[in-house]
């Protein structure tokens, strides 16, 4: 039986083969956001289908596919499309890609989600300082992969500041008003009811989502500094009248040009 390490390796080697070789940072673009993608110059890209051991994505407003090259004047390896717990996915694959982003020798991942707003509104770009995992799961349990890191990583600074002051000082250059809070995931894929929005806005959350906290803890665990960055696409469940996945593609549609230059700014500084 191939182990999580030997599938790692494998899959590497694979897209080192390919060229996607020493990328600076990891993208994992969210519901919507993927289109910041197309704008990697020298690209190279892979659909999921075609590289060994990767999931595979199912959700509207995910592309599906892995681009590696240059963007901001930094190499980069972006996720047009993550993989969710909900889809049926463990967690071995739900991380997978990055696991191989540290192999390949990221220092660093940029992590962004579309999320419900419990502090804030719709088309608010906000910065995650820490998270709440309320899936229920956590992807280190089981053999522990030591040359990632230790069986009990600390998580105090999962969400890496400098990476956040250097994205609140961008944001301002930039006449971007970019909040700071506390993400909180779930599994999905119903949206929360009503008082579950009131238990998490009791525990200190900004807004909630169905991702990010299972590929943000592989991060720690792997030694990598991390951005997470919110899209507010909607109110949580008790602030608006109904929520849908429409609504969530329709803002990020809204947003995305604030959003990709954001990024782009961002990964010049980094």
């Amino acid at each position: 039986m191939t182990t999580l390490s030997e599938k790692i390796k494998e899959t590497a080697a694979f897209l080192q083969e390919k060229g996607m070789t020493a990328p600076a940072f990891g993208l994992i673009l969210g519901s919507g956001l993927g289109e910041l993608a197309d704008e990697i110059e020298n690209a190279i890209s892979l659909d999921y289908a075609d590289i060994p051991n990767w999931g595979r994505s199912t959700v509207v407003g995910h592309a599906g596919k892995l681009v590696y090259g240059d963007l901001a004047g930094r190499k980069v390896l972006a996720l047009q499309g993550r993989f969710h717990f909900y889809e049926g996915n463990p967690m071995e694959v739900v991380t997978f890609p990055v696991r191989v982003m540290k192999a390949l020798g990221a220092a660093g991942v940029i992590v962004t989600n579309a999320a419900g707003g419990i502090g804030y509104g719709p088309g608010t770009l906000m910065a995650i300082s820490d998270h709440i995992n309320m899936t229920g799961q956590n992807p280190l349990i089981g053999a522990n992969l030591d040359e990632f890191g230790p069986r009990f990583p600390d998580m105090s600074d999962a969400y890496t500041k400098a990476y956040r002051e250097k994205a609140h000082a961008v944001a301002e250059k930039l006449g971007i008003d970019l909040q700071e809070g506390v993400y909180l995931g779930v599994t999905g894929p119903t949206y929360e009811t009503p008082a579950e929005i009131r238990a998490f806005q009791t525990l200190g959350a900004s807004a909630v989502g169905m991702s990010t906290v299972p590929e943000v803890i592989v991060a720690a665990h792997s030694g990598l500094k991390v951005l997470g960055i919110s899209a507010i696409t909607n109110f949580a469940a008790g602030f608006q009248s109904e929520l849908n996945h429409a609504e969530v593609v329709e803002v990020t549609e809204r947003i995305k040009e604030n959003f990709k230059g954001f990024v782009k700014a961002v990964l010049t500084e980094l």
